[in-house]
């Protein structure tokens, strides 16, 4: 899994998780509007980016590369945050391994199941090469925000994106539920969209509810994409969960 590492050695370790179909690069407008100064930590999922050579395969696999990235390079506890599919991931990261997650930040992690997973996986598999075509992928892109100055990135990495990887990732996060642990873990910020599908919206509900120490923050007129559309906004959200850690 490719990693890039940016910052002072010394400084607060920030691990940010990218969603489905873009990259670690989702996260660059963020780093760029951060006050507060960290040591990033911001892979390409298998799949992804720089790691689309090694297929996604579940989210236990690529969980299991991520404790070893924090165990390896942050091990005194880390912020981490995660978009959509990397939210999910945040949150088994929390629920699996406290130790190494001081503070999670959620945003827009679906936590309910869709009920007809299989036939949108059929439908899915049938439209895949769709991704690799750059006028469906600017469509996409649109749908999650993505800025101009970082459409090249997602067209290139979409059409890097296999069947399998596709199938996998999307087959995770729609069968995604709260997982045990989650309650017990630190302090999270779960964070939705007020503008979002209703589901996303009753997610961050239920991660809220299944966890006594997290706060939810609903963004108004957000859609699915709000560290892509709002990088300032998701800033000042890392940048005050990282000031409640210094106290």
């Amino acid at each position: 899994m490719h990693v890039d590492e940016t910052g002072p050695a010394g400084a607060p370790p920030l691990l940010l998780l990218h969603g489905g179909g873009v990259g670690g690069w989702m996260w660059r407008p963020t780093l760029a509007a951060l006050r507060h100064p960290v040591r990033a930590l911001v892979p390409d999922l298998p799949g992804h980016g720089r790691s689309a050579s090694d297929p996604y395969r579940s989210h236990a696999e690529t969980l299991a590369g991520l404790e070893v990235l924090l165990e390896e390079r942050a091990s005194s506890g880390s912020v981490v945050a995660g978009f959509s599919l990397g939210a999910q991931l945040a949150v088994l990261l929390a629920a699996r391994r406290p130790e190494l997650v001081a503070d999670a930040v959620v945003v827009s992690a679906q936590a309910r199941p869709l009920p007809l997973a299989g036939p949108t996986l059929a439908l899915l598999g049938l439209s895949a090469p769709l991704a690799r075509v750059p006028w469906f992928a600017r469509l996409q892109a649109r749908e999650l925000l993505v800025p101009d100055e970082l459409l090249p990135e997602y067209v290139a990495g979409s059409a890097a994106i296999t069947r399998a990887t596709l199938l996998a990732s999307v087959g995770e996060n729609l069968r995604f539920t709260v997982p045990d642990g989650w309650g017990a873990s630190g302090s999270a910020l779960v964070v939705v969209g007020g503008a979002e599908r209703r589901v996303m919206r009753d997610s961050a509900r239920l991660l809220h509810d299944a966890h006594p120490g997290s706060e939810l923050r609903v963004v108004p007129r957000a859609g699915h994409g709000l560290p892509l559309e709002h990088p300032e906004r998701m800033a000042a959200m890392l940048d005050e969960r990282l000031a409640r850690l210094d106290r």
